[in-house]
């Protein structure tokens, strides 16, 4: 079963959800937020896109900002302030990344979010965006796929190992095109979600290509022709697919220290 079937059904035999807190923080103009979601990026963030939760539930200042300026502020509720798709495209990418950081924090930094894990953080938690409380699942799903970039499922980022990598920088709509080709091309050439086995004629991609497969046909006659556009040499496309099993695992730093020790 499809992991949004799975979360639905789910769903529906669930306790009552619950909504997140929006944090007490001083309300701010979209520039400094902007500018307070940049320095989450670059002090808690590494270049393997792994996430210091332990220093920023310690310091949760500039997320707390921006959290509760995304409360505020949306392309709803101010629509002046995005004025074409791709400052609202922007808008969301950040927004989900930084939500979902932010329920990381606040269900305690768990090891994991596999099982009923992922009922709980992306159905049964709400967050407030703009003055709606929403999931995170209908953040996606009813809000950000609609928008018709296939491209978002290498940016959005829920904050475990399977993840794609977590740039160090905001999404910004003047540079979003670019960013997005950055981001797309770097997830398919990392081995952990695109192995090509010539000898079994096989490629194995990762369950992000089998969770949102309507996206990326949409775009290309298959899933192997869609990963081509990022790749070299071309993978033959009568290739058997198969699909890298998620890793539920919370991409956090401390983890990997913790490993070595």
């Amino acid at each position: 079963m499809r992991f949004a079937a799975l979360i639905l059904s789910l769903a529906l035999v669930a306790g009552c959800a619950t909504t997140v807190r929006v944090p007490e923080a001083p309300a701010v103009e979209p520039e400094a937020a902007a500018e307070t979601w940049a320095r989450v990026l670059d002090q808690h963030v590494d270049s393997l896109g792994r996430v210091n939760f332990q220093a920023l539930a310690e310091a949760p200042a500039d997320l707390h900002i921006y959290v509760s300026y995304l409360a505020r502020v949306s392309p709803w509720s101010q629509p002046s302030l995005f004025p074409d798709r791709a400052s609202e495209l922007a808008y969301h990418i950040n927004a989900y990344n930084a939500l979902a950081m932010f329920n990381v924090v606040e269900a305690g930094v768990p090891d994991s979010l596999a099982g009923t894990g992922k009922l709980s953080f992306f159905v049964l938690r709400r967050v407030t965006v703009g003055g709606r409380e929403l999931s995170l699942y209908a953040y996606e799903n009813k809000i950000i796929r609609p928008l018709g970039e296939e491209r978002i499922h290498f940016a959005l980022n829920c904050m475990v190992v399977a993840c794609p990598r977590l740039p160090r920088k905001p999404f910004q709509a003047d540079l979003l095109d670019t960013q997005l080709e950055r981001e797309t091309r770097r997830f398919f050439n990392e081995s952990r979600n695109l192995q090509v086995d010539a000898g079994e004629r096989r490629v194995r991609l990762s369950e992000i290509m089998k969770f949102y497969t309507e996206d990326f046909t949409d775009r290309a006659p298959s899933l192997v022709a869609y990963a081509n556009r990022y790749v070299e040499p071309d993978i033959p496309e009568d290739y058997r697919v198969e699909f890298i099993p998620y890793d539920w695992t919370v991409n956090r730093q401390d983890r990997i220290v913790k490993k070595r020790n």
